[in-house]
């Protein structure tokens, strides 16, 4: 293991989907690294230092230096750990692509299925009438692909993948089943989980169910 002060560090919180596709990016590209899980009620001097325009997790601390924000965080890691995988293709449009999924993720599916996992009623109906288009909007670019990317597992798979572990909450929650509404990415999510990266990162769904279940209790009144 490298060491904490001139190595890898990872601050993050375990649910964190954003600081899972660090993990994942991490693995794919066999770093070793200290991982530091952060009370984010009581945010630690190190995290408020290294973050100091967000104050959020995840923060990848490499030989001291702190690189912000997950999406930046994975290209950090392709160009900074030379290996046999690649995250990134290396033909620019492939990469251009790459990058708008990602965003396009990031910008449309946390925000949306947080919501709809904290609703009820017709707020829940129509957050979820919207997350069914994002997640067919993906489900269309996937296609017949194996990954986002075609063959090669990249950036817009691990950008996606932390959310396959918020299936289940999706239909205990919403009555939201992805298998019957979108079944092409439930397939792709399996296919995913089969990467030793992605499970190794990723928490049982019944825990993802269990922290939502508290959550819910703070906006639903059941």
């Amino acid at each position: 293991m490298v060491s904490a002060e001139k190595g890898v560090k990872l601050l993050d919180f375990w649910v964190s989907p954003f600081g899972q596709r660090c993990r994942i990016a991490l693995a794919e590209k066999e770093v070793e690294y200290e991982y530091k899980e952060e009370d984010l009620s009581q945010k630690s001097e190190l995290l408020l230092k290294s973050n100091p325009v967000h104050k959020k997790i995840p923060v990848l601390l490499h030989d001291g230096k702190p690189i912000c924000e997950s999406l930046i965080i994975i290209e950090y890691i392709d160009e900074a750990f030379p290996a046999k995988t690649h995250i990134l293709p290396s033909e620019p449009y492939a990469r251009s692509q790459a990058r708008f999924w990602a965003d396009f993720i990031d910008k449309k599916v946390y925000d949306c299925g947080s919501k709809l996992l904290k609703s009820n009623g017709e707020a829940q109906e129509e957050a979820k009438r919207e997350f069914i288009g994002i997640l067919k909007t993906l489900e269309t670019e996937l296609g017949g692909k194996t990954y986002f990317g075609g063959d090669d597992f990249g950036l817009a798979d691990i950008a996606f993948a932390p959310f396959t572990s918020w299936f289940y909450c999706f239909e205990a929650f919403a009555g939201l089943s992805v298998e019957k509404e979108i079944p092409k990415l439930a397939a792709w999510g399996k296919r995913v989980m089969e990467r030793e990266s992605v499970a190794k990162s990723l928490y049982d769904p019944i825990k993802i169910y269990d922290f939502f279940s508290l959550i819910r209790k703070k906006f639903v009144d059941e």
